[in-house]
């Protein structure tokens, strides 16, 4: 069998794919995860400067309240619910809840819109 060796194929590239919301909730769930990972070094030392004294809780408390842990603690936050909220639908999934592809549109527009809406209310409550 001889086999055409001058088109490459095509599979592993991304590009040719049309982006679905799916693809996007699964992409998310791992950089929320991710991020998460990387972010917990710092919320371990926001609970050791709690306790470890009034100066320590005075200065990891002026740290939060400024702009950049304001903002991180957010990232956090929203991270957080997503990452919990996809892998309860993740969860489903494995389970065979939502094995058509309508439900799992479905699943992946709730996860989405859920979390939109809790970043604004917590956006607004911070």
């Amino acid at each position: 069998m001889k086999m055409n060796n001058k088109q490459p194929p095509l599979s592993p590239h991304l590009p040719i794919y049309k982006w679905r919301l799916t693809m996007f909730a699964s992409i998310a769930h791992r950089m929320s995860g991710v991020f998460l990972v990387l972010t917990m070094p710092m919320a371990f030392w926001l609970l050791l400067s709690m306790s470890h004294g009034k100066i320590m809780y005075a200065y990891g408390l002026s740290w939060l309240q400024s702009s950049t842990g304001t903002v991180l603690l957010w990232l956090m936050c929203v991270a957080l619910f997503y990452h919990l909220i996809n892998g309860i639908r993740f969860l489903l999934l494995d389970i065979g809840k939502t094995d058509s592809r309508e439900a799992m549109k479905l699943s992946a527009k709730i996860v989405v819109f859920s979390t939109i809406i809790f970043a604004l209310v917590l956006a607004v409550k911070i």
